[in-house]
């Protein structure tokens, strides 16, 4: 498993660092001598790792200019270079070195943008930010600065395997081999494609076709096609070998903006909360795909499935950290109001057996016991204000299936089955008014109910199949993360998935980023 927590992640408390703060002891979180200076003025053994770690930031998507890591390093070097004693300027070169490794210690821990701003409601519930000057002084005094370091990068799985991806993928953005004209030229299988010799380069280069793949200089393009096939199941598109219109789009996407998508993935692992300790479901909302793990089985406990999520128009799914708390078999489906309203109603005027037709009434009160009622106009009008409610009760009609999966949450969205799974079968899957359809709700109703006596596979189908709803509780509450990503790495095949931005998130943090490069400064 490379996508769920390593184990014995202490992400508010690193062990290492904790180590060294008590080593260290409380003095050196503001040292009075020197911290990267050594007594004749040059820069220390402590100076050159810490000069070293902002040069390569960008091994973890962060940005070495945001540290003044050339400016930091030219200086460093004249002075090291100085005959006789150095002319550094002592207290300016402590002060903004110092001021550079507490920003690069913070980014590299908790992102660089905080994710609230960007409408994303991810809290660190329970977890103390660190004292990052604190770590730092201690580091550098213990002679242990890119061990420290470490300890306050992410210690996801999905991270470190991100990470690698995108040394990869700037090698390979800085190919100047691999720049061609725009794929262009539409291309079914048995028929000699072009530009097949560029396109071939390409995909052996992403690792789509082995680097001895015939060429399409020696007539063999099924092969090419092959290729073109793996490149589509790792871009989210329909697998068919064919160069049609997604996929030369996707071919034609500069490698450049695969190193940024990389770059926002890294970043928006940095505001994720600890998953170390609990199991957790997580909801990729760009890849349509959900995931279960469980940290004390992490190697054969992951479930996987399809998601139906939010359109991208007019009714996103949010990015969100909740708890799972119960779920209902069963279940009514009460309609939000914004549909009643904006869909319903209307229907109504021109098909006033909408309602019947479709398993639906009108009650007045909340709970499952609430009365219902005529759909009169007086009543229609009190639906309209929202002082009587619309439902649709449990059956073959009900949109929300057979069983819902309730995490409490602002935004009223919670996982649930559905009676239409041909939407599974799509390649892109927002169709949903915000809330999240899954493909196999069976299994991740076994995989909650796991530990919990009596709720064997037959006792839950039962459950799905059976007349009243059932509300049942999860002795154990667990997170569930609705989160973002348009790379990632899948654990199903160790392969690097990248996805298109359907709700602009990307653009958003792009924005965000370079705002933040504009007006901060040290």
């Amino acid at each position: 498993m490379t996508v769920g927590p390593a184990r014995g992640w202490l992400r508010s408390a690193p062990l290492l660092l904790c180590g060294l703060l008590a080593l260290a002891g409380p003095a050196l979180a503001a040292p009075a001598d020197p911290v990267w200076l050594d007594s004749s003025g040059r820069p220390n053994a402590s100076a050159r790792d810490a000069l070293r770690l902002l040069a390569e930031a960008g091994a973890d998507g962060l940005a070495p200019r945001d540290y003044r890591a050339a400016e930091l390093g030219a200086q460093a070097a004249a002075a090291a270079a100085a005959p006789g004693a150095a002319v550094l300027p002592q207290p300016a070169f402590e002060r903004d070195l110092s001021a550079a490794m507490r920003r690069y210690l913070h980014d590299l821990h908790l992102g660089r943008i905080d994710p609230r701003a960007l409408g994303f409601p991810v809290a660190r519930s329970g977890a103390a930010t660190p004292d990052f000057a604190a770590l730092l002084y201690a580091g550098a005094a213990a002679g242990r600065l890119p061990e420290a370091v470490a300890e306050l990068r992410p210690r996801l799985g999905q991270y470190a395997k991100l990470r690698e991806a995108l040394a990869r993928y700037r090698v390979l953005a800085a190919d100047g081999s691999l720049v061609h004209p725009p794929f262009a030229a539409a291309a079914k299988r048995g028929e000699t494609y072009r530009d097949g010799v560029a396109l071939h380069r390409l995909l052996v280069a992403l690792g789509d076709l082995p680097a001895d793949a015939p060429s399409p200089t020696d007539g063999d393009d099924a092969t090419l096609a092959e290729g073109v096939s793996r490149f589509q199941n790792r871009h989210g598109l329909a697998v068919d070998g064919v160069l049609g219109r997604a996929t030369l789009a996707a071919l034609n996407v500069a490698l450049g903006h695969r190193v940024q998508q990389l770059e926002w993935a890294l970043e928006r692992l940095r505001w994720l909360p600890d998953l170390s300790a609990r199991p957790f479901i997580g909801i990729n909302i760009p890849m349509f795909r959900l995931w279960a793990w469980d940290p004390a089985t992490p190697d054969d406990a992951t479930i996987s499935m399809k998601v139906v999520v939010g359109r991208a128009l007019k009714t996103q799914t949010p990015v969100l950290f909740e708890e799972m708390r119960y779920l209902v078999f069963r279940p009514y489906w009460n309609v939000p109001l914004s549909i009643v309203r904006n869909e319903i109603l209307p229907t109504l005027t021109n098909d006033p057996g909408y309602l019947q037709r479709n398993d639906m009434e009108i009650v007045r009160g909340a709970g499952d016991d609430a009365k219902a009622v005529a759909a009169s106009d007086e009543n229609l009008a009190g639906l309209r204000q929202g002082d009587l409610r619309l439902r649709q009760r449990p059956g073959p009609k009900n949109s929300l299936g057979r069983v819902k999966f309730i995490f409490p949450n602002d935004a009223s969205v919670y996982l649930h089955d559905t009676p239409a799974p041909q939407l599974f079968s799509r390649e892109r899957r927002d169709f949903s008014h915000g809330c999240v359809r899954a493909e196999d709700p069976l299994a991740l109703a076994l995989w909650l109910l796991k530990d919990q006596p009596g709720w064997t596979r037959d006792h839950i189908q039962a459950a799905m199949a059976g007349t009243p709803s059932r509300r049942v509780d999860l002795t154990r509450p667990l997170p569930v993360i609705l989160f973002y990503m348009t790379a990632m790495v899948m654990p199903a095949d160790q392969a690097l998935y990248f996805a298109d931005d359907i709700y602009g998130h990307d653009t958003r943090l792009a924005r965000a980023l370079a705002s933040r490069r504009t007006v901060n400064s040290f």
